[in-house]
């Protein structure tokens, strides 16, 4: 029997990753060797002698092409740092979505939402003995002694606190929390008193164990059987209230663990208990060595699930093997489900996706071979356990879907139609952003296929100069190595495809565009193509300089690392609906209709093609939070949700992109032009910033201002930096015709409070306390921006505000220009802006002195071509 077609499924499908932990920062105190084994201590020495250590240890320097030794590995990672090492793996991972119990204590971890960086969805699992240790580390609300009544109520409102993936438990939470959400709870009571649970256990006996574990001093370790047991109920009830699911660590473990008392079958007293039988339940782990008695629990009781995480690939690869063919003796292959247990480490992930493919494929080819199941049968159980099931069980709503063989497809007509076919009917476009904000793919060409382009008013994106991949190419070559490109592409202008001659890029040179596995879409408006951003690499693991995405990633880094801070943003998008019309037997644009702001009667004119733009972004993970006609003859504003910065950049891409083409689909062309008619209003891209620190906002403060003083030093740096800062922002001379006094622009080195005509706004948006800040607006930001540089400018103008305490100047609470002898006007030229970020040293240290040295450049060459083809501006609405 030929396996090709089930080898195929299996590497294609993107995983679920159901199970792992917070990865560390390369000069955490944990050890690297410490990633391949579960051994401590002194046991540790032995662990290179191990069959697992051996092959995985060989397996990552293959991955890296190093020296197979633990020194010549560790040399490797400190060259290529912590970001590209991750990028790398997870992208060979090929994890669609993660779950991270961010309970274990590792030093130097990064928050759950650092891993959002490369994983489409992050979800959060919720470790209730953790929860429960740090309320008892804190004093109690009374400043008493805690009881257990008021830890009860300590733990459930703390749990009510967090956002979680399905309902609510009691309160309302608030909606623009960016905490990740918690899709699951799990115990660790393995490794404290056992799983012979007591969900019967007395408030007395509770009592006693709380006093008793208060008694131990601090920091506070939950091993009292009696207070484990109560709090495991008191979760348990939460669960099946909340409908969330329980994850139970079960088998092996450090040896802080008592195997004997990890054995799953005495989990019975828990399943068997009516109030809980409807509460999901995972037993981690594959149970082992208890396989064969988690695969009997797993057929008997609805309710119990499988996961092999930590079994693979900690194990040699017959006990993998034999593991999970254990756990597969009795479970239903619906029950069985992948996780890496990921953990310290990228390569844990990739270790643990790479041999969990090859030994499904071991397990379900023997089944196959034995006649267990059928070819189709076996594919299909693939797909369960590495993604279907995880996704359902989980409830994550995440797009899982992979490439299925053409040849399977032949076998049953009833399945979806495949992602890549071999024929060369489906491509990826490899996107990236320039200097100048114009948004690009990569042309190319395989397997002698050949796609025409028409002229620049009609490719997929004004000027996205549209280059198809073929799929089949870019699952085998692409992906992996990209695609070449000329150092010039980071220098060209809005009105020429070469490059500016001060910007010091030439066509002498070339780069590599790496696709982020993590961005890849499949196109809403035609299903037969994909979509993915793409990073610029010198070589394999080394960005290159001009980055745009690379720039803002080490940017928000040093805000990380010197400030522990994360930056969100969301952004307005404003722009023209134009439809084409003959004058005089000459083509020309105008608006498409003329009603004003906020008008009914323009929203149901552009009504159709909202109902496509809307679902379009949200299949595509992008949150709007509202629409609506703008002043402008034709203009109409999308305003999208607040993420992390790099998500937010990221997520602008690909909304211009949406709403260029779905226009076209009617007819219209899309522009986000900065100042499209000289007589009528022009389209901004206002950001809205804001901080956050361990998932939660830090700008609102009971203060003068209303916020923070972190808020304060961070938005002064931005103002104090603005001059310069336009320069990225408003890249074009066209954009000074947008920013304009009395024309909600911003043209005033000023902020005030909830006050449009300032440049930088205050925000205390309705549901937040009264007069407490809760982001900043930036009015001059426009749609010729590029998103990453805009994001990295005005972050690294922050972290200056932050290193130097800047303060802020009174704010502007009338109109600016009412009071304009005492301000100081914003740059009215390109040239002013320019002027002032090449004074700027602050800035170019943080952002890379070539890099600013592009940018300007790049600018120049707009300044004197415009400044001597007036009308030439009247073109850019093709571009932008």
């Amino acid at each position: 029997m030929e396996f090709k077609e089930l080898q195929e499924a299996i590497d294609q499908v993107e995983l679920v990753d159901a199970h792992a932990h917070n990865i560390v920062s390369l000069d955490s105190s944990f050890p690297f060797i410490g990633t391949f084994s579960e051994a401590t201590g002194d046991a540790l020495s032995f662990a290179p002698h191990s069959l697992s250590f051996k092959r995985n240890l060989r397996e990552v320097a293959q991955l890296y092409g190093t020296e197979a030794s633990l020194e010549a590995i560790e040399k490797h990672r400190q060259t290529l740092g912590l970001h590209s090492l991750t990028s790398k793996c997870f992208s060979e991972a090929r994890i669609s979505a993660l779950l991270i119990d961010d309970g274990l204590k590792l030093e130097k971890k990064h928050d759950v939402e650092w891993h959002r960086n490369f994983v489409p969805y992050v979800g959060r699992v919720l470790r209730i003995e953790t929860l429960a240790e740090q309320i008892l580390e804190e004093e109690s609300p009374d400043h008493s002694s805690w009881t257990l009544d008021s830890f009860t109520k300590a733990f459930l409102e703390r749990l009510d606190s967090y956002p979680l993936n399905h309902t609510f438990f009691v309160f309302t939470l608030t909606l623009d929390t960016l905490v990740p959400e918690i899709v699951a709870l799990k115990t660790v009571a393995a490794y404290r008193s056992g799983l012979d649970f007591d969900t019967h256990v007395s408030k007395q006996v509770a009592e006693s164990g709380l006093v008793e574990v208060l008694k131990a001093g601090k920091p506070v370790r939950i091993e009292n059987k009696g207070l484990i047991d109560y709090i495991l109920t008191r979760s348990l009830e939460v669960a099946e209230h909340c409908d969330l699911p329980l994850q139970i660590h079960t088998g092996f473990g450090d040896r802080d663990l008592d195997l004997r008392l990890s054995n799953p079958l005495h989990l019975r007293n828990l399943l068997e208990d009516k109030r809980f039988a409807k509460c999901r339940i995972v037993l981690l782990h594959a149970s082992y060595p208890f396989s064969k008695e988690a695969s009997y629990l797993s057929s008997v009781y609805p309710q119990v699930f499988l996961d092999f995480g930590l079994a693979v690939p900690k194990l040699s690869v017959h006990g993998m093997v034999s593991s999970v063919k254990e756990l597969l003796d009795l479970a239903p292959t619906k029950k069985v489900m992948f996780s890496s247990d990921g953990y310290a480490s990228p390569e844990t992930y990739y270790l643990g996706a790479k041999k969990a493919r090859e030994v499904i494929f071991l397990v379900l080819r023997d089944a196959c071979v034995s006649g267990d199941l059928s070819l189709m049968e076996a594919i299909d159980a693939a797909k369960d356990i590495f993604s279907r099931n995880a996704n359902a069980f989980y409830k994550l709503d995440v797009d899982t879907s992979s490439s299925t063989p053409q040849s399977i497809s032949s076998l049953n007509p009833k399945m979806e139609e495949p992602d890549v076919q071999e024929d060369g009917s489906s491509f990826v476009r490899v996107i990236w952003v320039d200097t100048s904000g114009q948004q690009r793919c990569r042309v190319g060409v395989s397997h002698l296929t050949f796609i025409p382009l028409n002229s620049h008013r009609t490719l997929t994106s004004v000027l996205f100069v549209v280059q198809v991949v073929q799929a089949q190419r870019f699952n085998r070559s692409v992906k992996k190595n990209g695609i070449g490109l000329t150092h010039a592409s980071m220098g060209m202008t809005s009105f020429y495809d070469g490059p500016a001659e001060e910007s010091k890029l030439t066509g002498v040179g070339e780069i590599r565009l790496v696709p982020d596995l993590s961005t890849k879409r499949t196109i809403p408006w035609t299903k037969q193509e994909s979509m993915v951003l793409a990073d610029m690499l010198l070589k394999p693991g080394e960005a290159w300089e001009y980055c745009p995405r690379e720039t803002l990633r080490r940017v928000s880094k040093v805000l990380k690392d010197d400030f522990d801070l994360v930056m969100n943003a969301g952004f307005e998008n404003e722009f023209y609906l134009l439809k084409n019309v003959v004058r005089e037997g000459k083509e020309d644009y105008v608006p498409f209709e003329v009603g004003p702001y906020c008008s009914t009667s323009s929203y149901d004119a552009a009504s159709p093609i909202f109902h496509e733009i809307i679902p379009a972004l949200e299949s595509l993970n992008i949150a709007v939070e509202q629409f609506h006609a703008e002043s402008g003859k034709g203009q109409f504003e999308v305003s999208l949700g607040h993420t992390i910065a790099s998500h937010a950049a990221d997520n602008l891409v690909y909304t211009r992109e949406v709403i260029r083409s779905v226009a076209r689909k009617h007819g219209l062309l899309a522009t986000f032009v900065p100042k499209y008619d000289l007589c009528d209003i022009g389209s901004g891209s206002h950001v809205h910033i804001s901080l956050w620190k361990n998932g939660e906002n830090v700008f609102p403060a009971s203060s003068a201002h209303g916020m923070s003083s972190i808020g304060e030093e961070f938005m002064a740096g931005v103002l104090f930096h603005l001059p310069s800062i336009f320069a990225v922002l408003a890249p074009l001379p066209n954009s000074y015709d947008r920013i304009q006094p009395n024309t909600f622009s911003g043209a005033y080195q000023c902020w005030g409070k909830e006050n449009r005509e300032a440049a930088i706004r205050t925000a205390s948006p309705p549901g937040a306390p009264d007069g407490l800040v809760t982001n900043f607006e930036i009015k001059a930001c426009d749609g010729s921006t590029n998103p990453h540089l805009s994001l990295a400018i005005i972050m690294a103008a922050g972290i200056d505000g932050l290193g130097r305490h800047l303060h802020l100047p009174n704010p502007i609470d009338t109109n600016p220009a009412d009071v304009a002898s005492t301000l100081k006007r914003l740059p009215k030229t390109l040239s002013e802006s320019v002027e002032a970020l090449e004074k700027d040293k602050v800035l170019h240290e943080l952002l890379g002195q070539n890099l600013v040295v592009a940018i300007t450049g790049v600018r120049k060459a707009e300044v004197q071509y415009y400044s001597k083809n007036l009308d030439a501006c009247k073109q850019l609405i093709y571009r932008y």
